[in-house]
């Protein structure tokens, strides 16, 4: 839990004052419940009638976002993007999660991370940016 330093139960994350929140997370997010099936059967744009609207992110690319508070860290926050360098051929060389954004910043400093010097960087990169090839 947030701003809680009481010492968790064993075999959860929660203190015993906090016990029934991390019972309702366990509860929603098994595979047998509803949430934990449409996780797993979630297919990006599938709308169907009987769905509740999907959420759109709405954030332009490279803008500043707005975190509203977290009650418990039970599980993770989810990313922006997932970056990739794949060879010709397709096969994946590396990849990185960026947190935020995809911005021109965080691509050079991948890139960096991946190709640290001079010698090792290929001849050329292609990269698919919102449709941009640049």
């Amino acid at each position: 839990m947030r701003e809680c330093s009481n010492q968790k139960i064993a075999g959860t994350q929660a203190c015993e004052q906090h016990k029934r929140e991390w019972d309702k997370h366990v509860q929603n997010h098994t595979r047998q419940s509803f949430q934990g099936a449409r996780r797993i059967l979630r297919r990006p744009g599938e709308s169907l009638p009987w769905q509740p609207a999907a959420h759109v992110n709405s954030q332009p690319h490279d803008e500043p976002t707005t975190e509203a508070p977290r009650g418990n860290y039970f599980s993770p926050s989810h990313f922006y993007c997932i970056e990739m360098i794949c060879a010709p051929c397709g096969a994946v060389i590396a990849w990185a999660k960026f947190a935020k954004s995809e911005s021109p910043t965080n691509i050079l400093k991948f890139l960096e991370s991946v190709y640290p010097t001079e010698e090792s960087r290929p001849d050329y990169i292609c990269i698919d940016k919102a449709c941009q090839v640049l």
